[in-house]
């Protein structure tokens, strides 16, 4: 049986998917992008996308010592993670876990911590001791409060509404409106194929407006910033007490939180794939860093 010499953390997400490779030392030695990898949507075609990154970054590293951590959005049990393992024959180990545990992990080294994930979806995370709890994370449709994409539905509703003449127009909607030419049949058959990744485009523009002021914008962006401030007071609740916030969303909703929330969100200390790394007992250089 070969030795594990290599490590290779791989994290597919909604957005897109990463791969690092880093030898026993911890020194990085290479590295894979590819596009989104939601296994739930397509499973065989999001396995596909992981492969091709693993590739990207193993070159012509030999499969039988390398170890991998895979990180993957929405895993949740130990039957799905043996499924994951299986399409990804050759490896010394596959360990497939959760994307929230491998951030957490990524954020916080491997001993106690909590997280937040304020990105296209949200998600929070507290490992503490022997007991991990995840909150959240339920999808588009039941959850994600505090995200980028629900922000963005609720914006382009408060869009529709002014549209519809049922509220106020307001500077936001405007701004929004003009993406569909104000025009609301326009706007209702972008939504019938619209991905929470499209909704979540419109965040950069939406904290935008309510930097400038406008009231409706500063409601919306409230309601979201209150929703992860929901998170880590219940993160709190369990027994994290260093929580850090990740994720594309998390940093430019930062100024929109709570001042008493804003201070107890730590920025990470790396990434899910170096936490993903850790997760398949890898180790990581100090002078390493997590871009």
């Amino acid at each position: 049986m070969a030795t594990v010499r290599f490590f290779l953390g791989v994290d597919g997400g909604a957005t897109r998917c990463r791969a690092r490779l880093r030898d026993s030392s911890g020194r990085e030695i290479g590295r894979g992008l590819g596009p989104a990898s939601n296994i739930y949507l397509d499973f065989e075609q999001a396995m596909r996308v992981v492969g091709e990154t693993i590739e990207a970054a193993i070159a012509a590293t030999a499969r039988q010592e390398i170890a991998v951590g895979l990180s993957l959005a929405g895993l949740s049990d130990d039957k799905e993670a043996e499924r994951v393992a299986a399409a990804l024959p050759g490896f010394a180990r596959v360990v497939a876990v959760n994307d929230a545990v491998a951030a957490c992990v990524g954020a916080n080294g491997l001993g106690d911590g909590g997280l937040i994930i304020a990105g296209t979806g949200s998600a929070g995370i507290a490992r503490v001791g022997a007991r991990t709890t995840i909150i959240g994370g339920r999808g588009f449709w039941l959850g994600d409060d505090g995200s980028a994409a629900r922000l963005g539905e609720a914006a382009l509703r408060a869009t529709m509404r002014a549209l519809d003449g049922l509220e106020p127009t307001s500077a936001l909607a405007r701004a929004l409106a003009r993406h569909f030419g104000d025009d609301p049949l326009r706007m209702s058959r972008w939504a019938l194929d619209a991905t929470p990744r499209d909704y979540g485009a419109f965040a950069p523009q939406i904290l935008e407006v309510a930097g400038s002021g406008d009231a409706r914008a500063l409601e919306i962006v409230g309601e979201a910033a209150a929703a992860i401030a929901a998170l880590a007071n219940a993160l709190s609740a369990l027994g994290a007490e260093r929580i850090a916030l990740v994720g594309g969303f998390g940093e430019p909703l930062r100024p929109f939180l709570p001042s008493d929330v804003a201070k107890l969100l730590f920025r990470p200390r790396r990434d899910a794939v170096d936490g993903a790394i850790l997760l398949a007992g890898g180790t990581l250089a100090e002078d390493s860093s997590c871009p």
